[in-house]
């Protein structure tokens, strides 16, 4: 097999044109699942066992079901049931989508990282005299949040690869580029092995940012 490397030359800006739409739609389906997440968890804090059940069943329903399936229940299916989404874009559609299936497993990241935060640190708060939404806001959280940071970054590499389905509702970003440019020069393999590196240098780039931000955390923890 030959590779023709002056094609992969010329491929790859072709295809880095298409690198902010990718990191687009991973930025913005992650700040609102990073919110919708924090604020679901914060509820399951609460001994309602509605609440509760109902928090359930919706990390169960999104985790559950593929990302291409909801993606296209949202774009294709929701307009027939709510005629006010009948003129909803793809790339709003895939933000909600990705940001509803994400925002499922960042309410066990946010569960989990809020009962790692020690009770003790809560009770002492009570016996000062503060209120519990004073210690959440001023102990809790900044702790919680810190102990989520690593899930919460491995969750966000997830969400940028995943962002390469957007393609099926007509969304132009890396990987639909890829595919159109493969299927005009039938060069499959190194229209693929750039997109598929370009993904890897974004997760590297992107790992190196949260290794820097945790050293930084750290050592503002432990002066």
């Amino acid at each position: 097999m030959n590779i023709d490397v002056a094609y992969l030359i010329a491929v790859f800006p072709q295809i880095l044109k298409y690198v902010p739409v990718t990191l687009f739609l991973a930025i913005v389906s992650m700040a609102l699942a990073t919110l919708i997440g924090l604020g679901l968890a914060l509820l399951r804090e609460c001994s309602f066992r509605i609440i509760n059940a109902l928090i359930g069943l919706y990390v169960s329903l999104f985790r559950g079901i593929p990302s291409l399936v909801q993606l296209f229940i949202i774009y294709f299916g929701l307009p027939q049931l709510i005629p006010a989404l009948q003129g909803i874009d793809a790339i709003t559609a895939a933000i909600l989508g990705f940001s509803l299936k994400t925002s499922a497993y960042m309410v066990e990241i946010f569960r989990a990282a809020l009962a790692s935060v020690d009770s003790g640190q809560t009770e002492a708060g009570l016996s000062i005299g503060m209120t519990r939404l004073q210690i959440y806001r001023r102990v809790v959280l900044s702790q919680a949040l810190r102990n989520a940071l690593p899930a919460t970054g491995n969750t966000f590499i997830s969400l940028i690869k995943d962002t390469s389905v957007a393609f099926a509702l007509g969304v132009s970003e890396m990987f639909a580029e890829g595919k159109i440019i493969a299927a005009e020069s039938l060069r499959f393999f190194e229209t693929f092995l750039v997109v598929g590196v370009m993904y890897w240098l974004i997760v590297v780039l992107y790992t190196w940012l949260q290794a820097q931000l945790e050293r930084y955390l750290s050592h503002s923890y432990h002066r």
